[in-house]
């Protein structure tokens, strides 16, 4: 099967703003043969998605995006072909949710006594029922209230990292994460490492079952996109590639189909995901 596939995308589900249908019609509008749709801590919009592929003629991979901090900065990890059925998984991925959402009243909190007030019901306003809450809900809900003019606002002024109201997430770590997407016969690879700046974690990923790394990403310059594909190919990684598309209107504004890989890689996912279920 020819074509590019889009490896990383986000929905209503959590913080994008295609819905999950709309995310695969807008995939087949840029001549897109296949998106993974990979939410944040969350699988809620993949049937939907799955669905509006097998109606489009797109190949829809099901995935996911854990979140994890440490201790200078974030790694965020993808679960491809994850078991969604899986009631250990499901639990990890209501805990993180939970966590999201207790990290929200707290930034909420925090920016109550800087003397910005949100109200958690204007964040959920900008959400999907049952999506996964973040920073985003927040950020859009500022600009709503007219606390800020934009996201990059927001982010730099209240919430982001170094900023007055920002609130760490869950203890989960990275390689935690790593054990769980393959304890639940997923593939899981390291996101957007070139933004994430933790290298020196690479070696105690692989060995927690890490199988890929993103190398191809917008934000990676040409350098970064080698050094990665390097890596991944020394260790036996898979080398995968995506956009990270929130939809229009996102902080990112980054277009749909923006990085892409061959769909080949889907089938190496595949066989990846194949190997991990029969080790279970």
């Amino acid at each position: 099967m020819p074509g590019r596939a889009d490896l990383h995308c986000h929905t209503t589900a959590s913080d994008g703003t295609f819905t999950p249908r709309a995310l695969v019609e807008e995939a087949r509008a840029r001549g897109l043969a296949a998106i993974a749709v990979t939410d944040h801590d969350s699988i809620e919009g993949i049937d939907e998605a799955v669905a509006a592929g097998a109606d489009n003629g797109v190949t829809v991979v099901p995935g996911v995006e854990i979140s994890t901090d440490v201790e200078s900065g974030e790694v965020h990890v993808l679960g491809y072909y994850v078991d969604v059925r899986r009631p250990s998984f499901l639990e990890v991925l209501r805990h993180q949710r939970e966590s999201r959402m207790l990290r929200v009243h707290t930034m909420l909190a925090k920016l109550d006594r800087l003397g910005v007030h949100v109200e958690i019901s204007d964040v959920l306003a900008s959400a999907e029922e049952g999506a996964s809450i973040g920073r985003p809900h927040v950020a859009a809900a500022m600009i709503r209230a007219g606390h800020v003019n934009s996201w990059d606002e927001a982010f730099s002024r209240y919430i982001g990292r170094q900023a007055p109201a920002y609130v760490p997430r869950s203890k989960l770590t990275p390689q935690e994460a790593v054990r769980e997407i393959a304890a639940a016969g997923g593939v899981p690879v390291l996101a957007h490492p070139g933004l994430s700046n933790q290298d020196h974690l690479i070696p105690s990923l692989i060995a927690a079952g890490l199988m890929g790394i993103e190398a191809v990403y917008p934000d990676h310059t040409g350098d970064q996109k080698e050094r990665y594909v390097r890596i991944a190919r020394e260790h036996g990684l898979v080398v995968t590639g995506g956009s990270d598309c929130h939809g229009p209107g996102s902080r990112s504004g980054v277009v749909l189909g923006t990085s892409t890989v061959d769909v080949e890689v889907i089938d190496e996912l595949g066989k990846l995901a194949a190997g991990a279920r029969a080790g279970l």
